[in-house]
């Protein structure tokens, strides 16, 4: 499987590719929300994982330039918890959302 990480904070970044490496995935990752949206519509992936808030573009705006195209599964991965955030992650297209922290 190959994944995409849309991520601006690298600690991050590096925590979910180690872990998801060592499960055996093939994992990509973009700091930015303009790289992120390019490497989803050129590429193949299996998943996105997506932060929200983004430099160049934020993750609910690069979803929603996403979705006519491109049915890839997305799960949400940012601080912003609250009901309302979650409500506008699956409206704009995200298929699972998960708050920060979590645990890997």
């Amino acid at each position: 499987m190959k994944i995409l990480i849309i991520e601006d904070e690298v600690k991050t970044i590096d925590y979910l590719k180690r872990g998801l490496t060592e499960q055996g995935y093939s994992v990509d990752a973009a700091t930015d929300g303009l790289d992120g949206l390019h490497l989803a519509s050129t590429s193949d992936y299996d998943a996105i994982i997506l932060d929200i808030m983004l430099p160049g573009l934020d993750g609910i705006s690069l979803l929603k330039s996403l979705r006519p195209s491109n049915n890839t599964p997305v799960i949400m991965l940012t601080a912003k918890d609250a009901v309302a955030s979650r409500l506008e992650g699956f409206q704009a297209g995200a298929d699972d959302y998960l708050g920060k922290p979590f645990s890997f």
